[in-house]
Order: C-alpha cells, then sequence, then structure tokens
C-alpha cells in the first residue's frame, strides 16, 4: 500500500482557503475591512515569504471564529464553499486524488488552515483524513471555538509531528508504505517533502521549484 499526502492550499486548490475566508467574511461585513484586509494580505506575503509567525497568525484567524455561534458560522462556511473555494477545484486536482484512491493509497490532506475551513474541501475531494490545525472548542456539546488552536499547529515541522502521530493512531509508520508521496506547492512544505519517498512540487513557489530543480524532483502543475 502506497501513503499519498497533499497540501491543500495552492496545490490541490488553485488559491489559499485561509485568506479567501477571511476575505469572505469581510466581504459579507463580518470582519471590519479597514482593519482585516490589509493584515490578511501581510500575513498572505509573510507565508509564501517563508517568514510567517504562526502562533500570531492564528491570533488572527482563530479569534473571529469564536464571536459567533457555532450554527452561524456553518451557514457561512457552506456558502463560502459554493461561492468560492468550488470554482478554486479543478479537474486536474479531482483526477490526482482520484488515481491515488483507486490504487488503494491512504490519502490524507496535510495543511496548516484550520479544519474548520479545510473538512468541507476533503470530503469534496473524497479523502478520508484530514491533519490541519484544529480550532480549539469550549465545548464539544455546543461546538462553540474558543479562539485559540488546540495542539500543534500543522506547519513546517509540525507537519511531521502531527502525520507521524496520525499514523501511529493507526498502527502505522512511514516504513508500513511502498511509497510514501506529498504534492506541495510551498517552501514552508520542504521538511515534510524531504522525508517521503517521493515528493512531487506542484506550481510550486520559486524557493521550491529551486530546490526541486537541484533535488530532481518531478515538478507538476495542476492549473487548468
Amino acid at each position: 500500500m502506497d501513503l499519498a499526502l497533499f497540501d491543500l492550499d495552492n496545490t490541490l486548490i488553485a488559491g489559499d482557503s485561509d485568506f479567501e475566508w477571511a476575505q469572505f467574511l469581510i466581504g459579507k461585513g463580518i470582519l471590519d475591512r479597514e482593519i482585516y484586509e490589509a493584515r490578511n494580505l501581510e500575513f498572505y506575503e509573510q507565508y509564501k515569504a517563508g517568514t510567517l509567525d504562526i502562533d500570531v497568525f492564528l491570533d488572527f484567524q482563530l479569534r473571529p471564529l469564536s464571536r459567533h455561534p457555532r450554527r452561524q458560522l456553518d451557514v457561512w462556511r457552506q456558502e463560502f464553499l459554493e461561492r468560492q473555494l468550488r470554482p478554486l477545484i479543478n479537474a486536474k486536482a479531482r483526477t490526482l486524488v482520484r488515481e491515488h484512491l483507486d490504487r488503494g493509497a491512504l490519502c490524507a490532506i496535510v495543511t496548516a488552515t484550520n479544519s474548520f475551513v479545510t473538512g468541507p474541501i476533503a470530503r469534496e475531494f473524497g479523502i478520508a483524513h484530514l491533519i490541519a490545525t484544529i480550532p480549539a472548542q469550549q465545548s464539544a456539546q455546543c461546538g462553540q471555538f474558543s479562539g485559540a488552536p488546540r495542539g500543534l499547529p500543522s506547519f513546517r515541522e509540525g507537519k511531521i509531528v502531527r502525520v507521524e502521530a496520525w499514523l501511529e493512531s493507526g498502527g502505522w509508520w512511514w516504513g508500513s508504505f511502498e511509497r510514501t508521496w506529498f504534492y506541495s506547492d510551498s517552501l514552508n512544505d520542504l521538511p515534510l517533502l524531504s522525508i517521503v519517498s517521493h515528493p512531487v512540487a506542484v506550481d510550486p513557489d520559486s524557493s521550491l521549484r529551486a530546490h526541486a530543480e537541484a533535488a530532481g524532483w518531478p515538478i507538476v502543475s495542476l492549473l487548468p
């Protein structure tokens, strides 16, 4: 059996779900445009440059979730999925995932974006396993978010820790698989790309492209 891991933002989808979620909330007037839009752009540029402080960013991203009832957030999320995210999923990405699933691979999306936003996207691809940053709930009964993450964010080296904990919980380890794949666009994912047997750069940023070319890694495009 193979293991196939997929980054989400700018890999399986042609955009960044973190960034788009904040822009969606700004567009609906839920977040103040003057306060949030410039910060959202700033964080996105920091992520692309590899300089993002994940703790500062998560405070920005998760705190707004704590200000609204869960049922209302769920309604907004469904609208977000239909209006802004589905158009970012193209046929090439769906085909890539389906090829691995049809070959019997164990598949997971591994993303720094929080699981509230990305859960429906994983289901859209038919991927049962999601390793994402977890937004803490005040209580599981009410579902109200606390505004903070729970546990280690799924970011940079944290992706390796989270993937290995997930594998261990299922009775697997890296050696359980004939081949291990990870698809990503970002220099932030070099740690996880460097430990799988089949790293693949997908529409990579300039830093990851240079590294992939030097290492002889495949470079592919999932854009239309």
